[in-house]
């Protein structure tokens, strides 16, 4: 089958790479549409590999090229022997991530055993850690790990039902952590007036719609941006923007809360000039989620101001949440039929739609730096090499 491989930092190329059959357990897809994450930026761009040995060693590209894309809809075309609950025709969204669910491992590791899937003992994740993700023609992945559409939204949408699973678990994580202030708090006295966004990408623009819109938060809600496309967005969809190429983040949080800052912030941009800004900007025991990645140019100095204010750190990472009784993750089922709902819309963020697998190389050559560009989707034709 025909790929894009990322065989060094910063060289993407087309390739014909093998195509697994799937074993009695498992399906192959034929990969539809594929989100193109931050995550993806990071790796192309040197700035993280998750690619790791059994000694927690990072394995170099140019030893073990990796296949991107992880944020992942498609059509089930073959299933194993031993499959009975999915289909060729069906379509679905995929779980990237390799746990002791989908591998039938028992007993389970204390993680998943718990709903902490993207923490198992085992891990490994498609698009992300090694192995094969969606930029390619197939991939042949546990049929456990596989979530049926039920509704006619286009492969497009339903790809971001991952990125939304992220942001889905990152807010349980918040609703769950003990901390000075909460979202939803019984009293004035310690609950979040004001919550900031450092970032209107794909994730900060998530996080906006799902607190508003599922959590129900009434406060106001700040959203720093430099990215005119993006503020806009994020005002659409219920936010108080500031200009940050314009003013400085700390002086208007200062301004717009009297002078109170910030009794939740979330890290959402992965820019190491915005995470230097969270100390001025937060209110001494305020929660402060870390959700971006990257955060290259700045040292680990940066942390000193944010611990010098005592705040509750929370760091959560992928879509965990458990399992059905089917075995599928939970995570992800609400994340889609949330999106089939409309309850969250993440049509708006699809700014840069890409043919072919060859034509995704541009997203990585420098479109994700365009002024229009909010999210980048690859949308399989007919012709995937062109």
């Amino acid at each position: 089958m025909r790929a894009i491989v990322l065989t060094d930092v910063g060289r993407l190329e087309p390739l014909v790479v093998p195509c697994p059959a799937p074993r009695p357990d498992e399906v192959r897809v034929r990969v539809e549409a594929v989100g193109l994450c931050g995550t993806d930026l990071h790796i192309v761009a040197g700035h993280a590999n998750y690619n790791r040995d059994a000694r927690g060693q990072l394995v170099p590209l140019a030893e073990a090229p990796q296949i991107l894309g992880h944020e992942i809809a498609g059509v089930v075309e073959e299933v194993g022997a031993l499959v009975d609950d999915v289909r060729p025709g069906d379509r679905v969204v995929v779980d990237q991530g390799r746990n002791c669910f989908s591998e039938q491992r028992s007993p389970l590791c204390e993680y998943c055993a718990t709903g902490h899937s993207h923490q198992c003992e085992r891990y490994a994740e498609h698009g992300i850690t090694g192995l094969p993700g969606g930029f390619a023609e197939y991939i042949t992945i546990p049929a456990v790990n596989t979530v049926r559409i039920e509704s006619d939204i286009e492969p497009a949408v339903a790809a971001l039902s991952e990125p939304l699973g992220c942001v889905l678990h990152a807010c349980e994580t918040l609703a769950s952590a003990p901390s000075r202030y909460a979202l939803a708090a019984p009293s004035v006295g310690e609950s979040v007036r004001t919550a900031l966004i450092l970032g209107a990408g794909p994730a900060g623009l998530l996080f906006v719609q799902y607190m508003r819109n599922i959590l129900g938060f009434e406060g106001r809600l700040l959203v720093s941006e430099p990215n005119a496309r993006r503020r806009a967005l994020a005002e659409r969809f219920g936010a108080d923007c500031i200009d940050s190429s314009s003013v400085d983040v700390a002086d208007a949080v200062r301004e717009r809360t009297g002078g109170r800052r910030v009794e939740l912030l979330i890290e959402a941009s992965g820019s190491g000039r915005a995470f230097a800004t969270i100390p001025a900007c937060i209110r001494k025991q305020a929660t402060v989620l870390l959700y971006g990645h990257g955060h290259a140019g700045v040292d680990l100095s940066a942390l000193n101001g944010v611990q010098f204010m005592e705040p509750t750190l929370l760091a959560p990472t992928g879509a965990s949440g458990g399992f059905e009784r089917d075995r599928r993750p939970t995570t992800y089922r609400r994340a889609l039929r949330l999106i089939e709902g409309g309850r969250v819309d993440v049509a708006p963020l699809i700014t840069h739609r890409y043919a072919s697998l060859a034509s995704v190389a541009r997203a990585f050559e420098g479109d994700h730096l365009l002024s229009d560009y909010v999210k980048g989707i690859m949308i399989a034709g007919d012709n995937v090499s062109s």
